[in-house]
């Protein structure tokens, strides 16, 4: 199974582009999908899932054009994407149901379908209530559950966790790691603990194109022995985030503890082990 970019942009008009000569090839497996608002995550994967065609390149499945035969991508397809809608007065059950109309999907296999995702996403005992009712996560949980109604083998979530709390985002970050072993999932988020925990690959886009792609350990290679820890006074926090790359900072006492990246570290730093958030503000910041 493969999912081949090749060249493909979006533009909107002479000037302005949501994506702009992108190509990487995607095969089974967890590929996290991280940038800053803007960078062109959702644009991506609208493209992906066929909700809008490339101005330029091909997306294909598996050989097969998508934008040439977006029905061979649509029956094997489970999207989330950021703007989600419900029907408020449909319980969940209800809605599962119509969206499995929707997507085609029957038999008697249909209902211990959906009670499998229901009591999976913790969601069995309002699975009478209208959503309406639902809170926000709740809300989000139904619509992870609609993704994957059809078993489908390309899932893509576009900031999935947006309103789960902590104990949900566990839940969903389990559920997703079930699913790799025979599926491509992309799981697009501009926070990088959504995807240092599962993703066996990560991409990291900006303003429209690709910076980098690969493996979790190689992306985090390119700021290995750059991050660093030192301490300063408050007052001189605004002046040192111009000289450097601050990734975080914590208070102790009248005193703030930063962490930093900096090809030299400055006066009483401790060298740190970097992980992917560094990788991801580093690589972010200097292209």
């Amino acid at each position: 199974m493969k999912l081949e970019i090749q060249n493909v942009s979006k533009r909107y008009n002479k000037n302005k582009y949501g994506l702009k000569d992108f190509s990487i090839t995607i095969e089974k497996g967890i590929l996290g999908l991280l940038g800053p608002n803007g960078a062109g995550k959702s644009t991506l994967l609208k493209m992906i899932a066929t909700v809008n065609k490339p101005t330029d390149g091909i997306i294909s499945l598996n050989k097969n054009n998508i934008a040439k035969d977006p029905n061979y991508m649509r029956k094997q397809l489970g999207f989330l994407p950021q703007d989600f809608g419900v029907y408020p007065n449909l319980n969940a059950y209800e809605f599962l149901e119509y969206m499995a109309a929707m997507k085609g999907i029957g038999g008697e296999n249909l209902k211990p379908r959906i009670t499998q995702l229901l009591e999976g996403l913790n969601l069995i005992d309002s699975d009478k209530k209208p959503i309406g009712s639902y809170s926000g996560g709740m809300k989000q949980r139904v619509g992870i559950a609609q993704v994957l109604l059809n078993n489908p083998i390309i899932v893509i979530f576009d900031e999935p966790t947006v309103g789960l709390d902590p104990e949900e985002r566990v839940r969903f970050r389990n559920l997703i790691s079930d699913l790799a072993n025979d599926c491509i999932v992309i799981l697009s988020s501009h926070i990088v603990s959504d995807i240092d925990t599962i993703a066996d690959k990560v991409a990291i886009m900006k303003n429209g194109t690709l910076i980098t792609h690969g493996d979790q350990e190689n992306t985090i290679d390119t700021v290995t022995g750059k991050v660093f820890e030192t301490t300063i006074n408050k007052e001189e926090l605004t002046t040192f985030k111009t000289q450097q790359i601050v990734v975080s900072t914590s208070r102790k006492n009248s005193e703030l503890i930063v962490r930093y990246i900096a090809e030299t570290p400055v006066k009483n730093s401790t060298s740190k082990e970097a992980n992917l958030e560094d990788a991801y503000l580093y690589l972010t910041k200097i292209n």
